[in-house]
């Protein structure tokens, strides 16, 4: 509690607002950048997680100004800025963009919404034929008197159970055994984010597995306590599309031998001919029932297998899109 001195118990200060193009001058070139290191700002006001994937992401001759992962619901998040009321050019964008990344959700930030516009993602939210979760988000700069300015994010339109989930995500405790999960990993990827900026998660989840973006579409390295007491690090190979998973996941396994030298280990290349995705994994026994000690060794394990995969498999991966066949992938500059 802030005890005022006499002399200024009952002052205030006065709030006022500051013109964002102040702050960013130029949309592309200030404002996304500036989101892109602060996704955390919106996160928290989103109740999501997010993890920048791909800034200025392409979708046929356009580009998405920002692509994310929820990190705590494993969906794929498009965000489009607008520094200036919102228009019909950039909602059909948003739209355009949703789709063209087979979004879960899709989050709209402008500096003011025209009513039609804010209606028109009520309108989207809800309809029962679409799984996507539309956002709209007022950007405001605000400061007291001479203070400096600070950012805040206001929802104007969201999902029809959003404030329910966002209420119950916030006050649910999760059972022990959860609450194990997200002790672990909330180490794991405080470590990851703070000593090798692997990540940008910030928030753990009570569940079983995390997966992180590897700056390719279609390509993400997770960790999980898998079925029958063991742990896996892995890399998941899915772009929503089972051609060009099996395509890359047979390209990779061309290079097992070198792969597996470079790594200094045995792996398990599970194709899933069953399955959309593809994936290429190594194993140890472990539980989050173990001990304190075996799980910090476990804790250390999982981040050098992570380190060491994202150094052998991505550049490999980014050499064999650049280098595929047209009729093979057509968007072979997604890798970052």
């Amino acid at each position: 509690m802030v005890i005022l001195p006499k002399n200024q118990q009952g002052r205030f200060g006065i709030l006022k607002k500051v013109s964002l193009r102040t702050l960013w001058p130029h949309e592309a070139l200030d404002f996304t950048p500036w989101l892109a290191k602060n996704l955390d700002v919106l996160s928290e006001k989103l109740g999501m997680d997010l993890e920048l994937q791909l800034q200025e992401a392409p979708v046929g001759t356009f580009s998405l100004d920002l692509l994310a992962h929820d990190l705590g619901t494993d969906r794929t998040v498009v965000i489009e800025n607008q520094i200036e009321q919102t228009d019909h050019d950039h909602l059909g964008k948003l739209i355009t963009y949703a789709a063209g990344h087979n979004a879960s959700v899709a989050v709209w930030i402008a500096a003011s919404f025209r009513e039609e516009h804010r209606q028109a993602l009520d309108w989207l939210n809800q309809r029962a034929d679409t799984s996507t979760e539309y956002f709209g988000v007022v950007l405001e700069a605000i400061q007291i008197d001479d203070s400096r300015p600070a950012c805040n994010f206001r929802l104007v339109s969201f999902p029809n159970d959003w404030r329910k989930h966002a209420i119950s995500t916030g006050t649910s405790k999760p059972s022990a055994r959860g609450e194990s999960y997200r002790i672990f990993f909330q180490g794991l990827i405080d470590n990851l984010r703070e000593k090798h900026a692997f990540t940008q998660a910030r928030k753990a989840q009570a569940q079983s597995w995390y997966t992180f973006t590897s700056g390719i579409r279609g390509a993400s390295f997770g960790f999980s306590f898998a079925m029958g007491g063991r742990a896996r690090v892995e890399i998941y190979i899915d772009r929503e599309d089972a051609d060009w998973n099996k395509w890359l996941f047979d390209a990779l396994i061309q290079q097992r031998v070198d792969i597996e030298s470079n790594l200094d280990a045995l792996l398990s290349w599970e194709r899933l001919d069953d399955k959309r995705a593809s994936r290429i994994a190594c194993y140890r026994d472990a539980s989050i029932e173990d001990s304190h000690a075996s799980l910090v060794e476990l804790e250390a394990w999982a981040i050098q297998q992570l380190l060491n995969f994202r150094k052998v498999f991505k550049p490999k991966i980014s050499a064999l899109i650049e280098s595929a066949p047209s009729r093979v992938i057509d968007d072979s500059h997604d890798a970052t």
